[in-house]
């Protein structure tokens, strides 16, 4: 394999990610600003990032094109990270802050040039720009979308003020093997693209799922995220920790969203419609007249784990940060168990697809609460971790506190074992008590616990090879294909997550087979690359996003940063 000889610069990142910025799956934004330029016809489309808004409710300005002096529409020539070049150069936009843009020539240029767009009242505008510095046009958007268009100077001082701004972000991309560079870059422009504020948190940063469509901190997303990030911006990593596990409930329950108006842990937390239909679809125990808990699956642990050996409590601010994490992360687990299992057996279950993160897989297609075989491989999983955590921290009772964690995982791991179907070779959910036909993706996840008999672990590995179940062409589908809810395109019932392959990746570490894990995580890394970029997920037969697959999204891009990194710098899978 071809390894890194030289670290890349900064400059050949920012390039390198230019050439993936067509303004249809990768628009023109900014760090920590929430707008976003997609192209237009012949011209381009401005629109803000917010939460539970479609873009269409977004819009700023329609149809901004740049005509030249003999009235034609100078076309978009070049994308960087920075700037939109149109012409050739003539005419450069780029941002002013956050908030605003700049439009104006282009270095060498003075020719003059008439911008013209569309508000969304359908009223049409123009202003000159060129022929001289103050020639510039400045867009200054505020928080209700209004824009302020004047003629400033200066144009060159923001376009370089921008480029710093990204060049400073593409200094810290890890370095990773020359065959994964490119996408690397791109991936890393993805991560930087997808900050934003939190206005009601002062100036924290979140590193949203996508600016088109999920702006909010997922918790799910938030860790991927941060495993991620952790490689080249450790910080911002821990930032991501600190935003998703910043508000438990009293009872220890974290949300499933901390989103820019406040959070969301219950159904009563979401828009009416949206509460309606959690209402309607109850559950067979739980009242279901009443707010719904949603939350995300118990990784967090795992998430701390992995930022944490990447950089050092102590640039964390300290042990109290790591001690003050892992109160609220035992506190969440115990929830789980306390409060999430509705028909007392001693496995929690889903009391609703939201907290899954797989809200679409056909596990949830009959009655709830759902007992999924990844939700106990997940606490199994996290009740280790925290035992690591206590035997590695020390101090008064942290041997007896390992010893409970590591009973409870002890305890889950019988139940999880329970759910494995000896005629099916699989790991069914259950669906109120009643098994689940479907091999989803969710059935592999107990590998993550390392610790399965070896005729299931066999079995299991053999799924992940057959040609007509798990190992399709580009793998691993999130249903087996040969299973009658299997579908290339719908979401969670076929098409490949980066995710989810990341967690059998580990899985397969965690059960001793190395090099399954590395030949898993090389298809993995080349689907991003064959595929374009690290979209939401991927029709697993043509190895393209899928139709309704969200691009540029945060998770996909993050894992795959981490997946290169690993491939290049661990030998010892």
């Amino acid at each position: 394999m071809p390894f890194p000889t030289e670290t890349t610069s900064a400059r050949e990142n920012l390039e390198a990610a230019g050439g993936h910025l067509d303004l249809v799956q990768a628009p023109f934004t900014l760090p920590r600003s929430r707008l976003i330029i997609f192209a237009q016809g012949e011209g381009l489309r401005v629109c803000t990032s917010e939460y539970e808004k479609r873009l269409a409710e977004c819009v700023v300005f329609e149809n901004l094109r740049v005509h030249g002096a003999d009235g034609r529409v100078l076309p978009v020539t070049r994308v960087l990270p920075h700037v939109i070049e149109f012409g050739g150069g003539a005419l450069t936009l780029s941002f002013t802050g956050p908030s605003a843009l700049s439009i104006g020539p282009g270095p060498g240029h003075t020719g003059h040039a008439t911008i013209h767009w569309q508000t969304p009242d359908g009223l049409g505008h123009s202003m000159s720009a060129g022929q001289t510095p103050a020639g510039s046009v400045h867009l200054a958007i505020d928080a209700d979308r209004r824009a302020t268009a004047t003629h400033a100077d200066l144009h060159a001082a923001h376009v370089a003020a921008t480029e710093a701004i990204w060049l400073e972000w593409f200094a810290k991309c890890p370095p990773v093997r020359e065959d994964l560079r490119d996408m690397a870059a791109f991936c890393w422009w993805v991560l930087g693209a997808n900050i934003v504020e939190m206005p009601a948190l002062g100036s924290a940063r979140a590193v949203v799922p996508s600016k088109i469509g999920y702006v909010g901190l997922w918790q799910w997303d938030a860790y991927f995220i941060a495993v991620g990030l952790r490689h080249g911006d450790p910080e911002l990593a821990r930032e991501q920790l600190s935003l998703a596990f910043g508000f438990p409930r009293d009872d220890g329950q974290l949300p499933d969203v901390v989103h820019e108006l406040g959070i969301l842990a219950t159904s009563d937390d979401l828009p009416a419609s949206d509460r309606e239909t959690l209402r309607r679809a109850g559950s067979a125990i739980a009242d279901p007249s009443a707010p719904v808990p949603l939350t995300k699956p118990p990784l967090a642990a795992w998430a701390l784990r992995k930022v944490l050996e990447v950089q050092p409590a102590d640039s964390f601010g300290g042990e109290d940060w790591v001690d003050a994490q892992l109160e609220t992360l035992r506190r969440s687990q115990d929830w789980w168990f306390a409060a999430s299992d509705l028909d007392g057996d001693g496995m929690p279950e889903y009391g609703h697809p939201y907290s899954s993160g797989l809200d679409d897989s056909p596990i949830f297609d009959g009655p709830l609460p759902t007992t999924a075989p990844d939700l106990g491989a997940y606490l199994v999983l996290q009740d280790l971790e925290l035992a690591g955590f206590a035997e590695r921290r020390g101090g008064a009772g942290s041997q007896e506190l390992a010893q409970q964690h590591r009973a409870r995982a002890a305890r889950t791991r019988e139940l999880l074992l329970g759910m494995w179907d000896e005629s099916t070779g699989f790991f069914h959910a259950r669906a109120a008590g009643e098994q689940v036909s479907s091999h989803a993706v969710v059935g592999l996840m107990p590998l993550l616990t390392g610790s399965l008999p070896e005729p299931i672990k066999q079995r299991m590995l053999g799924d992940l090879e057959d040609l007509e179940r798990f190992g399709t062409q580009w793998s691993i589908p999130t249903v087996s294909a040969d299973d009658a809810d299997f579908s290339t395109e719908r979401m969670w019932r076929g098409p490949v997550w980066i995710n989810t392959n990341s967690l059998v990746i580990e899985g397969l570490r965690n059960s001793g087979e190395p090099e399954r894990a590395r030949a898993l995580a090389e298809q993995t890394v080349k689907l991003v690359i064959h595929g374009g970029g690290p979209h939401e997920y991927f029709n697993p037969s043509s190895g393209q996003k899928a139709k309704t697959a969200t691009t540029a999204f945060g998770w996909s891009a993050a894992l795959f940063i981490d997946l290169a990194v690993q491939l290049t710098n661990d030998e010892n899978w």
